[in-house]
């Protein structure tokens, strides 16, 4: 689990095939600022972007932890496949707190930026979503985009899916890799996981009459 709060922008320094076709996967190399993994061991969780993976290798004097990532991880998330900045969670710890939403680290959807461009102090972000995460857009609402726990400012349904805004503070752009957006950009999305026991909730019906009362 995990909360959304971005603790650090690493940089994924390498990409190596894990094997000689498309159904391989890759070992990812992620470089993190001076003491990031201090207190990371074998096998804990980080997420990626809001990709929740595994640390299989850890050198913790050079700053650098390695993840593999299976072909199928890689077709249902963007911008794990090349070298770039990430933003970095680690697993939500019992005692933290929880500053942002509850986030599991499974992606649900990949999005597109739209537009991305200065509103005052701020930078006002559009992503269209797919049309099947429509239903758990809500004004309001919590959202995860490339691992950052955001609030929905704005939501307006397409023919081809859904488009909704989001602000973002100066804060959250400098300490985060979405400065890197630009329209056109890929994005990892994650709904909010309560939504999706409410949409379970209203979908699951009632197969038979009640009982008659005697």
């Amino acid at each position: 689990m995990f909360t959304g709060i971005i603790t650090a922008v690493g940089r994924i320094a390498e990409v190596r095939d894990l094997g000689a076709s498309s159904a391989h996967g890759k070992q990812l190399v992620i470089q993190t600022p001076a003491g990031y993994l201090d207190d990371v061991g074998l096998g804990d969780s980080i997420a990626l972007n809001g990709a929740c993976m595994t640390a299989t290798q850890i050198d913790t004097a050079a700053g650098r932890f390695a993840i593999d990532i299976s072909a199928e991880s890689l077709a249902r998330t963007a911008g794990l496949d090349r070298t770039g900045p990430v933003n970095l969670e680690k697993a939500l710890r019992a005692h933290d707190r929880l500053g942002g939403h509850i986030v599991s680290g499974h992606v649900d959807g990949i999005g597109q930026v739209t537009h991305f461009a200065p509103v005052g102090e701020s930078v006002e972000l559009r992503i269209l979503a797919p049309r099947e995460l429509a239903k758990y857009l809500a004004y309001k609402g919590s959202i995860t985009v490339n691992g950052v726990s955001l609030t929905v400012n704005s939501v307006t349904d397409h023919a081809t899916g859904c488009e909704f805004s989001i602000n973002l503070i100066p804060h959250t752009v400098q300490n985060t890799a979405l400065h890197a957006l630009a329209a056109g950009a890929p994005v990892n999305l994650e709904v909010d996981l309560m939504a999706r026991y409410v949409e379970r909730m209203l979908s699951v019906g009632v197969d038979r009459a009640p009982a008659a009362i005697k």
